[in-house]
């Protein structure tokens, strides 16, 4: 039997909400597991406007039930019971953003960017002299390495799983899966790299083809694609239904 190459999930993607606008759509974003909590506070300052030294942050699962709280910021994010999919909510004053809000920039806000350009200030100056948000230079140049970085590791568990080998599919929170590796590479309209697998079972969503785009040829609801990450590539045999075992 050759020898089972294991990719583990590195990273984790979760939704963000906050407790300054609870009914508005929660942010979805990747993090990396290896970080620690005080640098996963950094990051949320960019999306929330909250301060790292004072938020709190409470893990909900899939169905929102209260997981726990995160609170030691010397923990890696991965020591968490975190998993794809849950939510993290932050609770904070936001004095950035409610400072501006109750500013005279508020009424620049609502103006069009030439009306307040013409007054000498604007929501980009007002973002940079309070460090927030994506006008925050020095954040952002962090952050777009940090994407390069990620997607420099997604290339290379994507290298190592080959078009027509045997492979098993690790999804969190979902059964393993075996099939056959069909596609290695983009999807039109989403990011980053994609595995297309051909399941042993009906067990996937597709059949080869997604938005219309075919990418693969197989019967209906055998096909899936899965990020790198949760592709195990080895002499997985197939698996079959014994039906000695139901009458």
């Amino acid at each position: 039997m050759a020898d089972v190459l294991v990719i583990t999930q590195d990273y984790v993607n979760v939704h963000i909400t906050k407790s300054d606008n609870e009914d508005a759509a929660p942010i979805e974003r990747r993090f990396k597991k290896g970080i620690n909590i005080l640098e996963f506070k950094t990051k949320l300052e960019l999306l929330t406007g909250g301060s790292p030294t004072t938020m709190k942050l409470k893990l909900y699962d899939k169905k929102n039930n209260f997981v726990c709280d995160i609170e030691d910021d010397k923990k890696l994010l991965g020591s968490y019971p975190i998993d794809d999919g849950m939510r993290i909510h932050v609770i904070d004053k936001f004095s950035l953003v409610n400072d501006f809000a109750t500013s005279d920039s508020a009424e620049r806000f609502r103006l069009s960017e030439e009306d307040y350009e013409k007054k000498g200030d604007t929501l980009r100056s007002f973002l940079q002299r309070n460090r927030l948000g994506k006008y925050n230079e020095e954040e952002m140049k962090k952050m777009k390495e940090q994407q390069e970085k990620e997607l420099e590791e997604e290339a290379k568990l994507a290298e190592a799983v080959l078009v027509g080998a045997r492979c098993e599919v690790r999804v969190p929170q979902q059964g393993a899966r075996r099939g056959v590796v069909r596609y290695n590479g983009t999807l039109a309209g989403a990011k980053g790299l994609w595995i297309g697998v051909q399941y042993d079972e009906p067990l996937g969503k597709n059949d080869g083809s997604v938005n219309g785009k075919r990418y693969f040829t197989c019967p209906p609801k055998y096909g899936g694609f899965v990020r790198p990450a949760h592709v195990i590539v080895g002499d997985f045999p197939e698996e079959s239904l014994d039906l000695d075992d139901e009458i």
